[in-house]
């Protein structure tokens, strides 16, 4: 059984390279809490698979950059933060509010982006 997984598991991730893919796996959300990939964190404040507000941050370097995110779920909703220029070492923070419930198994994720450039991509399954 282990071989059959492991064959399994190397197809996709050869079939997501084959295809340019990015496969992200991700920790179930059965309740709020902090998700972090590299510079980028996303925090949820509700149970289950509910979203009323979801919290995208995104760490800076000691340099000038625009600083924004994309949060978006697999189900279809998407919202962009605001862009804030930020000039020293600080940890830029937005909100995104959704208010609606997703199904069970919907994705969860957010890019940041500094100065134009992906940080991390966080992502999460929402679970009841």
């Amino acid at each position: 059984m282990r071989s059959i997984t492991k064959k399994i598991t190397a197809g996709i991730g050869t079939l997501a390279a084959a295809l340019g893919c990015v496969v992200v796996a991700g920790p179930p959300a059965a309740a709020d809490g902090k998700w972090c990939n590299n510079s980028v964190c996303i925090k949820t404040y509700d149970t289950g698979t509910y979203l009323g507000r979801v919290e995208v941050s995104v760490t800076n370097t000691n340099q000038p950059h625009p600083i924004s995110a994309r949060v978006w779920t697999t189900s279809g909703w998407a919202a962009n933060t605001k862009v804030e220029d930020v000039s020293a070492f600080r940890t830029y923070r937005d909100q995104a509010y959704p208010q609606r419930h997703f199904p069970a198994g919907t994705r969860l994720c957010a890019e940041g982006f500094r100065g134009g450039a992906s940080v991390g991509l966080p992502c999460v399954t929402l679970t009841n």
